[in-house]
């Protein structure tokens, strides 16, 4: 399972003009879920990020997580993640897991980040959506359960 985790001061996800999910501080996840992943990978992912410390604190290091800054979380599902484009031009997707799978792990992950007490929006899966964001720093980091990187 892939994730791109960005601090943002606020994002949001439209579908067909609805906003269906809107958070002012805090992580905007963009989701990748692998055909070899499990429960376990979107454990991991969920106390990851839920740890994750990259807001500042007194002294201006990054030091807190989005639990200790009453952030949120805006979980957006993105199969394109695993696209690969080692081989020619056009994305492979063929690591990605099958959308009946992924929705599941989807779902799964968001679960875990609620149950960590974190107030967690969402895109809608399988939608075209239009993620807006403002990165704050900009913070970016990229994360895998498998270690990769």
């Amino acid at each position: 399972m892939r994730a791109v985790v960005q601090r943002v001061s606020r994002a949001q996800v439209t579908v067909n003009g609805e906003v269906t999910g809107k958070i002012g501080l805090g992580l905007l996840v963009l989701l990748g879920v692998g055909g070899d992943d499990s429960d376990a990978d979107a454990a991991y992912l969920a106390e990851k990020i839920a740890g994750l410390r990259v807001f500042e604190d007194d002294q201006g290091k990054m030091n807190r997580s989005v639990h200790d800054v009453g952030g949120s979380v805006l979980a957006v599902s993105q199969f394109t993640l695993y696209g690969d484009v080692r081989r020619g031009k056009r994305p492979s997707f063929d690591a990605a897991a099958p959308p009946e799978k992924a929705l599941l792990l989807y779902e799964f992950f968001v679960k875990q980040i609620r149950a960590a007490g974190l107030r967690c929006e969402t895109g809608r899966f399988q939608a075209m959506m239009k993620v807006e964001l403002v990165n704050e720093g900009p913070v970016t980091i990229l994360l895998d359960s498998g270690k990769a990187f």
